[in-house]
């Protein structure tokens, strides 16, 4: 994988740990299944029941992702 560009493939948080973006993890293509915040792949590798935890804090919080 290419370098990282921060603001496109990551951010800190405000605690600052580093976020990766939608963007890196589709060109990573798959989940690691870390429930990372942006995971594009609905959690799909994450264990429940945080999976299911992790899906209803998106709906909650209106962080719903798209697959592109």
């Amino acid at each position: 994988m290419p370098q990282l560009i921060e603001g496109e493939d990551f951010y800190y948080n405000e605690q600052g740990y580093m976020v990766f973006t939608a963007k890196y993890h589709l060109q990573r293509g798959h989940c690691c299944g870390n429930g990372c915040r942006h995971c594009p792949y609905d959690y799909e590798k994450v264990s429940e029941p945080r999976r299911s935890e992790l899906l209803q804090q998106r709906i909650i919080h209106g962080h719903i992702q798209k697959k592109e």
